[in-house]
């Protein structure tokens, strides 16, 4: 059976007239899907011939929230959507002065391995299709009746370990007879697939990048990131400025702060000298505690020097603004229990 999220809009227009229908019905349809049907009589406007057509050999995947959290503090919503297949995924909708912003998951946990993420513990089990990471934008944005107008790619996996289904996700997520979510209101977040960053900077979608770099060398970098060993510091950093060229988008780096692991003066200096030339802005993490591990963060005195540091030496740096922490938004977290 197919599920017709699968399709990018042109396929499901081929898929449409291989059934002998007219073309016009994929608009129909993929309308249809993203607003969130969950079967094929709620597509009132379609004969009645074509949907026992579709019935046939494709579905309509649903998502099933299993666990939901509304945070005290700032009103983020975290869900554990539970999967056809029962596997359990994240997502956390938070609520900034621009509108609603769904951090999202492309992977059902994740072999990357970072030392400092829940998501990695237990490893990969399978990636999530085109269809089921649309999925938690459109139902997300269901139950809490608000439009979502920006995505995040940083929940649980590793977006460039699932390129093409993310690939396709990104088209269908931003197709005007859809969602309609603009390029530039969705960031993907990458550990430094670099092989991956070339693709991706190559299908020219002005998107924002993201990499996830948590240390300023590869001797840091070795012990708690072990995709550095593949593709280095260097290569990152070459991949890196060819996405910036390509695209013309400012690129962003992520740097959790870990306590005495990579977050001293002399750590702010190396990180300094390695970004300056790419123009990029960082975005300080204070790392989350993962009960599995034994980091901390640092003081707020020690994070907020930290930035200074960088500031003084001429880089973009802000501290990430924590939201949902009385409800673990941090995602892997919730899953890591339910299993």
């Amino acid at each position: 059976m197919i599920d017709l999220k699968d399709f990018e809009y042109k396929e499901l227009e081929e898929y449409i007239q291989s059934l002998g229908e007219k073309k016009f019905r994929a608009e129909q349809i993929f309308s249809w899907l993203h607003k969130g049907v969950q079967s094929y009589a709620e597509m009132t406007n379609l004969p009645k011939t074509l949907r026992e057509k579709l019935e046939k050999e494709t579905y309509v995947s649903t998502l099933k929230i299993r666990e939901k959290y509304v945070s005290k503090l700032d009103g983020t919503v975290k869900y554990l959507f539970e999967l056809p297949d029962g596997n359990c995924i994240e997502s956390v909708v938070m609520r900034y002065h621009h509108g609603l912003t769904i951090c999202i998951s492309s992977q059902v946990g994740c072999r990357m391995g970072c030392r400092f993420c829940a998501s990695t513990i237990g490893g990969l089990y399978r990636s999530l299709t085109a269809g089921e990471i649309l999925n938690q934008v459109i139902f997300a944005s269901k139950d809490v009746g608000e439009r979502i107008s920006n995505i995040v790619m940083m929940g649980i996996g590793e977006p460039l370990d699932n390129y093409d289904n993310v690939i396709k996700f990104l088209h269908n997520v931003n197709h005007e007879k859809g969602i309609c979510i603009g390029y530039r209101h969705i960031t993907l977040s990458s550990c430094g697939i670099a092989d991956n960053i070339n693709r991706l900077a190559d299908e020219n979608l002005p998107i924002t990048l993201t990499i996830s770099l948590h240390a300023p060398n590869d001797e840091v970098r070795d012990t708690i990131m072990p995709i550095n060993r593949k593709y280095n510091i260097s290569a990152l950093l070459d991949a890196c400025g060819y996405y910036a060229k390509k695209t013309g988008r400012r690129i962003s780096f992520e740097y959790s702060l870990i306590s005495g692991v990579n977050d001293s003066t002399a750590h702010a200096e190396e990180l300094a000298k390695l970004v300056k030339g790419l123009h990029a802005h960082v975005n300080l993490i204070p790392v989350n505690k993962v009960e599995e591990r034994s980091f901390k963060k640092g003081s707020r005195e020690e994070i907020d020097a930290f930035r200074d540091k960088l500031t003084s030496l001429g880089i973009n740096a802000t501290v990430r603004r924590e939201l949902g922490a009385d409800i673990q938004a941090s995602c892997g977290q919730l899953r890591k229990k339910v299993l």
